[in-house]
């Protein structure tokens, strides 16, 4: 007989334990910068983890990311706990700090009071003086800048008026392409002739005796610009007593 070989016995098979589930890891906050830089598939992935459709264009897909995005930071964020209530300073330190600070002193400009606005003289005229004044303002409104000739080439020439001697000169001649030159019929009216605008006739004054015999109703003071601070002082004043204008009276502040 042949020997017989012992045949392996053969192993029962045996269930193998399945491993225990893990828990999952959270998910990683997603920032804005990312979603814009991600690729198309790399959006689709994260749209199906959160439950959104992956359907559309990569357009459509960063806006509905970002939107759950913004939920889930809204949601996260813990109310703002209300900030307590400021302790009530002592009433007592209070009174000692204003007790111990000098109290300031009213500044001048309150004390000082505006003073009141006083109206300029005006003279007494008639009607027909009255008419060539307003006839004189309008002629002068309308009168040209009479400039001398080549006043546009030469800045050392200025542009006040010139005679123009030049045989050939147009402006001489009056051409018709050439600006005005100065002709009768310009000047105002002869009557009121060196008159202030306001009507008053000027009348220069060095010292308080020039005031003697001025009328008050048609006669103004412009002091002359060579008299000193005192003495002017000493004409306004005596203006002032008799009625008269004074033109260029001096400013205080």
């Amino acid at each position: 007989m042949a020997d017989e070989t012992p045949k392996p016995e053969k192993r029962k098979k045996v269930a193998v334990p399945e491993p225990s589930p893990e828990k999952e890891e959270p998910k990683a906050a997603l920032t804005a910068h990312q979603i814009r830089e991600a690729k198309k598939a790399q959006l689709v992935e994260w749209a199906e983890e959160r439950g959104l459709s992956a359907e559309g264009k990569v357009d459509e897909l960063r806006k509905r990311l970002l939107a759950r995005i913004e939920k889930e930071t809204k949601a996260e964020k813990p109310p703002e706990e209300a900030a307590p209530p400021k302790a009530e300073k002592k009433p007592a330190r209070r009174e000692r700090k204003l007790a111990a600070k000098p109290k300031k002193k009213p500044e001048k400009e309150e004390a000082e009071e505006e003073p009141e606005y006083v109206a300029k003289a005006k003279p007494t005229l008639d009607p027909r003086l009255e008419r060539l004044l307003s006839l004189r303002a309008a002629k002068t409104a309308a009168r040209p800048k009479f400039r001398r000739q080549e006043w546009f080439r030469y800045r050392r020439l200025g542009d006040k008026w010139r005679r123009p001697d030049g045989g050939q000169s147009k402006l001489r001649r009056r051409f018709g392409y050439r600006w005005n030159v100065p002709s009768i019929g310009y000047r105002g009216p002869r009557e009121v002739r060196g008159l202030h605008p306001s009507g008053f006739q000027e009348v220069l004054v060095h010292n308080v005796r020039q005031l003697d015999g001025l009328d008050p109703k048609k006669q103004a003071v412009r002091v002359a610009h060579a008299v000193g601070t005192r003495k002017r002082e000493l004409i306004e004043q005596a203006c002032d007593d008799k009625g008269l204008r004074v033109l260029n009276r001096m400013v205080t502040e």
